[in-house]
């Protein structure tokens, strides 16, 4: 697993996380490493070491260090510099509206929304770069037109501002949390109240930088609501609507895993095991085969609503649930009839 993250000089590194099999024979580490890693020398690799940019457990090693099985790693390397221009790309786009000030596009799952680590092609950016030409963009941060994002495997809305105007007005909107945000998710268990408000403070989680997590306290993170409503139980999972008054990273995931009902199929909350349920082997096979068909967290951008930047109008899409979605929902159904 990977991410990008900044050193106090504002360098870019590549933070990469590994946790050794329970069968790991024992090895020199740097050996191990140069296996996991791609384009990384064992003269990388064990400069790093000697740095003290890998760590076993909590504690930084020396690279003749032999793995053990378990053992949890953690390793910075730096990352070469990349070419920053944004290449346009024919990928085909799901458009629901277009005109000359924003578009709206309905994301399928698995595309990524703009260029980041290990991701510098294929991206809903560089399709709107082939589509739309130049946009505009808020900072150097190389994502023209966007306002906000959604994760790799999340569906849904997205609006994409086409000019300077637009894209501000936007962001306005956005800011003082005017926008109309509306997600479904499929989450494991059932809420005590059929509707609530998970409100706290969102950061990301010291255990694993890769995700976000819900604090009780304002010192440990920005402010995080979302509303939620139960529209359908099925006595071990629940389909919910979330309708955010903030975003932030990974919000609705974090807050449906920190009540206890992660996202169904969602691994990195805890979404891809059986949380609720039967113990017979019948049920456990019927979950596997719902997560071969959705392998991807069960969460759709299915609402979005603001108003025009230019007329003022208020503007309201919907996308229907994809296919994998749908047709998990529908098996479930089925089970349970």
């Amino acid at each position: 697993m990977e991410e990008e993250i900044l050193n106090d000089d504002g360098a870019l590194f590549e933070h990469y996380h590994f946790v050794a099999d329970p069968g790991q024979e024992h090895m020199r580490i740097d050996k191990w490493l140069m296996n996991k890693l791609q384009n990384a020398s064992r003269t990388k690799v064990q400069a790093a070491a000697e740095a003290g940019c890998i760590q076993v457990n909590g504690k930084p090693i020396k690279s003749n260090y032999k793995i053990k099985p378990g053992d949890d790693v953690r390793i910075l390397l730096p990352e070469p510099p990349r070419d920053t221009e944004i290449y346009p790309e024919n990928i085909p786009l799901d458009i629901i509206y277009e005109d000359e000030h924003l578009l709206i596009v309905n994301k399928p799952a698995g595309m990524v929304v703009h260029p980041g680590c290990n991701n510098y092609s294929g991206t809903l950016v560089n399709a709107l770069a082939y589509h739309a030409g130049t946009l505009p963009q808020k900072d150097t941060n190389h994502r023209p037109g966007l306002v906000h994002r959604i994760d790799k495997d999340t569906s849904g809305l997205l609006v994409v501002g086409k000019n300077e105007f637009a894209l501000s007005h936007l962001a306005n909107q956005f800011f003082h949390h005017t926008i109309h945000r509306r997600y479904l998710a499929l989450v494991w268990g059932e809420f005590e109240q059929p509707e609530g408000t998970i409100r706290g403070y969102m950061a990301r989680d010291p255990a694993d930088r890769r995700r976000s997590k819900h604090f009780e306290n304002e010192e440990d993170g920005k402010i995080a609501i979302t509303h939620y409503r139960t529209l359908e139980n099925f006595y071990f999972a629940s389909l919910v609507e979330c309708r955010l008054e903030t975003g932030r990273t990974h919000q609705i995931r974090a807050h449906m895993t920190s009540q206890g009902h992660p996202i169904f199929s969602d691994e990195m909350y805890g979404g891809r095991q059986i949380r609720k349920g039967s113990a017979l082997p019948k049920f456990k096979q019927f979950i596997e085969n719902a997560f071969d068909m959705m392998p991807r967290q069960a969460l759709h951008a299915a609402e979005l609503g603001f108003i025009h930047p230019v007329t003022g109008k208020e503007m309201h899409f919907t996308a229907p649930l994809p296919e994998d979605f749908s047709s998990v929902l529908e098996k479930i159904r089925r089970y349970l009839a």
